[in-house]
């Protein structure tokens, strides 16, 4: 009776066996099958974006420098103070310049004298000579009727030569007296340029945002080197964001491209700009940096920041006010190109692995999508992206489910055809491989 009880037990724990291990590769994908997460392919609107980060400028700033050297002895604005064009913002000791132009004009009427005093002396010549042709064609006339002697006519002849001579050098010291004239008036009217660079006045409305001088400090004027820097004027009503964009993503740039900005100093909040402006010549292709390839290649670009997306802030304010201040951390996000209901995938469940067409040894974009507990793959072209999902050019099946991860098995380890269990799938009601059983018998 005990022979007959093991051997029923032993049948009825076999046929156990065989149906859990049938449910589990039914419904779990095999006692090895991985788990993978998926999400559905399908259309979305993408927005492609280039992201770069800057800092927050005028768009029309002035930096006053002094023309002539010299000691600040009035700067009547401040840092923030409202200027309007033709206003003075700092005026240089005009004592030295002065003095200059006193010497240019009394060197301008000492050329004026001696030019009238070579006048003068030209009329003298003049009359002279007139006299000593005169008395040369006489003298010529006695000569030719055989009257007067060689020897007086040879002097008569000297004479009509030094006289002559003497006009010319008249007229040429005239001449030069005029040349001279000019050279004076010339540093007459450079000594009162410099007398008048003495006062500096505002070329444009705007504010003062930056006072590098303070009153008693001594300044470079232009010369062989850039003068100094006294302040900066600008107009805060139009204000821009300089960003760097690296080589890779300035051809995707245009002007007018709509932009979205993220101010550090406003937390949580979009303002809305517009691209002004690309620079044609990367940041380092100039200088000693020209000569490193290794060095990051970045371009310029300047982003409006358009007043209607903060004019909630400017409420109650001053028109010349704005909420942001020259200097301030901005990121700028560029929307280089947007698409209407194309096919997307997630940007995590493009992979790349061996192209197998005639025996190529590059790789190949490509996707797996799970069907019928297989991962399928699927070789794609990729369009634009934004930051979650990647446009399809090449189509899906219709309601495909596409693995996404995990990212370990997704990137290296899973092949074409492979037997994978989603975890998007629940079987509450199957066993599975590991789950204890207790089988009673009878």
């Amino acid at each position: 009776m005990r022979m007959k009880l093991g051997k029923r037990t032993l049948i009825i724990l076999g046929v156990a066996v065989v149906v859990m291990v049938a449910l589990a590769l039914a419904f779990g994908g095999g006692p090895d099958a991985p788990n993978v997460q998926t999400e559905d392919v399908g259309q979305n609107r993408i927005v492609e974006t280039v992201i770069a980060s800057g800092r927050i400028q005028p768009e029309v700033e002035v930096k006053i420098s002094a023309e002539v050297s010299g000691q600040l002895i009035e700067l009547p604005v401040r840092e923030g103070d409202r200027v309007t064009a033709g206003q003075l913002l700092a005026r240089i000791n005009p004592d030295i310049f002065e003095s200059r132009l006193s010497q240019a004009k009394a060197a301008l009427d000492n050329a004026k004298s001696n030019r009238a005093t070579a006048s003068a002396r030209l009329a003298q010549s003049k009359a002279a000579f007139s006299a000593a042709q005169l008395a040369f064609r006489r003298n010529q006339d006695l000569y030719d009727k055989g009257v007067l002697s060689a020897a007086d006519f040879e002097q008569a002849e000297v004479a009509f030569q030094s006289a002559e001579a003497d006009l010319e050098a008249a007229e040429q010291n005239v001449r030069s007296g005029g040349f001279s004239i000019r050279s004076a008036e010339a540093a007459v009217k450079e000594a009162e340029d410099n007398l008048r660079r003495t006062v500096i006045l505002s070329p444009q409305s705007g504010t003062v945002t930056a006072l590098v001088k303070e009153e008693g400090e001594g300044v470079q004027g232009i010369g062989s080197f850039q003068g100094e820097v006294i302040m900066n004027v600008s107009e805060l009503g139009a204000m821009e964001v300089d960003v760097e964009v690296n080589e890779s993503d300035i051809v995707k740039v245009e002007l007018g491209d709509t932009a979205r900005i993220e101010v550090d100093a406003y937390t949580e909040r979009m303002f809305l700009g517009v691209v002004t402006e690309i620079g044609n010549t990367a940041l380092n292709a100039t200088g000693a940096a020209r000569l490193s390839l290794e060095s990051v290649t970045n371009f310029s670009v300047k982003v409006r920041i358009l007043s209607g997306g903060h004019s909630d802030l400017s409420a109650g304010k001053d028109s010349t006010w704005t909420p942001f201040r020259p200097g301030m951390s901005a990121t700028v996000d560029i929307e280089t190109e947007v698409k209407a209901q194309v096919l997307t995938v997630p940007i995590k469940a493009v992979t790349t692995r061996p192209d197998t067409s005639d025996n190529s040894t590059e790789s190949q974009l490509c996707v797996f999508l799970l069907e019928d507990g297989k991962a399928l793959r699927y070789n794609i072209q990729t369009g634009i992206q934004d930051n979650a999902n990647i446009e399809v050019l090449n189509s899906l099946p219709e309601g495909a489910k596409v693995i996404t991860g995990p990212y370990d098995l997704l990137s290296r380890r899973l092949q074409d055809g492979d037997a994978v269990g989603s975890s998007e799938g629940e079987l509450n009601s199957v066993s599975r491989p590991g789950i204890s059983a207790s089988i009673s018998v009878n």
